[in-house]
């Protein structure tokens, strides 16, 4: 089984990678900074899973990008 994530989490975790996708990196610890400049959150464990999230997002987008690259 895999982890349940709020949907919370994953709206904004993928708006945050529409919108700024140069800022997003394969850190979390990167990934954390940019949901802290981007997002008001009171909630620290919130931001973590956001950024968590969106560090997951961003290696699929790279694993995607590698096969596209190896196909063509």
């Amino acid at each position: 089984m895999g982890k349940v994530r709020p949907s919370i989490v994953k709206r904004t975790a993928r708006r945050l990678l529409e919108l700024y996708p140069d800022e997003v990196s394969l850190s979390f610890e990167e990934n954390k900074e940019v949901v802290k400049k981007y997002v008001y959150l009171k909630s620290k464990k919130l931001r973590n899973q956001i950024a968590g999230y969106l560090t997951h997002l961003a290696k699929l987008r790279a694993r995607e990008e590698a096969q596209a690259g190896k196909a063509s």
